[in-house]
């Protein structure tokens, strides 16, 4: 087995995280026993934040399976403040959210990673996927371009008395920032302004689970040899 050091490699953590961010249905569950190890063995985190996430965890663990589900949805697909879709926080339903989604997706297929058909790249799991295969120092700076987003989510998440937020702590510390709370936006709720315009017929979130639905990954290599790891 590997020795690491504090800061050797965040891959592992990342994953972990992006499946914290990710549906609480039976598979990803089976998978909380094994997260721990992960985040002590890389010690990418302090101490304190590790604590907070494996209290995360023994609450998923230990909670009822469509009670975890049904609390994921209120939670993160009921309101624009906590949405997982980072485009939500930036674009809103602008025209510009359309050519950052395809530039995004661009990026994905650069490292050789491409998203299941319907699939959209501001997804917060599927982006912290893609970060775990970047080297460290490259992980950090892409973290810090969106350390803005993490703060106002993990404000949101706060104020709700989440746990959730200990996951968006974790994201703004390997970014190098302080987790401290702002005052959230007002919030607006997703059910009436999920359609898009028709202009982002390409990458809009028509093959998106509507709220309420789980949002899957599922990250597709190509047959070119590439460094790193896909889900």
């Amino acid at each position: 087995m590997f020795a690491y050091t504090r800061n050797h490699t965040l891959s592992g953590t990342l994953r972990v995280l992006a499946a914290l961010l990710g549906y609480p249905d039976r598979q990803m569950r089976g998978y909380l026993a094994q997260m721990p190890a992960v985040l002590q063995r890389e010690r990418a985190l302090s101490a304190a934040r590790v604590a907070e996430l494996e209290r995360l965890l023994h609450q998923l663990a230990t909670r009822d399976l469509l009670e975890a589900e049904a609390d994921y949805v209120a939670l993160f697909d009921r309101g624009r403040a906590t949405s997982l879709h980072l485009f939500e926080h930036v674009h809103g339903d602008s025209r510009d959210r359309g050519p950052a989604m395809i530039d995004l997706a661009q990026t994905y297929e650069k490292a050789g990673l491409y998203l299941a058909q319907g699939e959209l790249p501001d997804y917060l799991p599927a982006v912290l996927e893609f970060v775990s295969t970047q080297p460290p120092r490259e992980a950090r700076a892409f973290l810090a371009e969106m350390a803005h987003i993490f703060t106002a989510i993990f404000s949101a998440l706060q104020q709700r008395d989440s746990a959730y937020a200990s996951v968006l702590g974790a994201l703004l510390e390997l970014a190098g920032e302080t987790a401290r709370a702002v005052q959230p936006a007002a919030d607006e709720a997703l059910d009436e302004s999920w359609a898009e315009p028709v202009v982002f017929d390409g990458c809009s979130t028509k093959g998106q689970a509507a709220p309420g639905q789980p949002q899957p990954i599922h990250f597709v290599r190509t047959t070119q040899p590439h460094q790193g790891a896909s889900s």
